[in-house]
């Protein structure tokens, strides 16, 4: 029920990038996105429904055919098997919910 970010380990993604896990059930997922500046999240799509919210810093993300700088404060949402992908502009947090759970992230 409860997930303490200093417990939560984090794992690599792409360079730069390092993701964290939090709490989930079957049916819905959270996970923190550390990006150093310049960092990029390569382009992918997945079935699961996607929002992300900017805790800190600026990216340009990209979905679909249409892309946009966000900042601290912002959102997106992904719709499934849409491709995407996002370059970190200024070293921040992402904070990606999922739905259903990313059995991938799981170890």
């Amino acid at each position: 029920m409860f997930v303490f970010n200093e417990e939560a380990k984090a794992q690599p993604c792409e360079p730069g990038v390092s993701r964290k896990v939090l709490a989930y059930s079957d049916a819905l997922m959270m996970c923190e996105i550390t990006f150093e500046k310049g960092a990029k999240g390569n382009a992918h799509s997945h079935k699961h429904l996607q929002v992300t919210y900017i805790a800190k810093g600026s990216f340009e993300f990209t979905i679909g055919e249409e892309t946009k700088v966000v900042k601290q404060g912002d959102s997106v949402y992904m719709p499934g098997d849409v491709i995407h992908y996002v370059t970190c502009l200024e070293a921040g947090i992402l904070v990606d919910v999922f739905n259903p759970k990313r059995d991938e992230f799981v170890q």
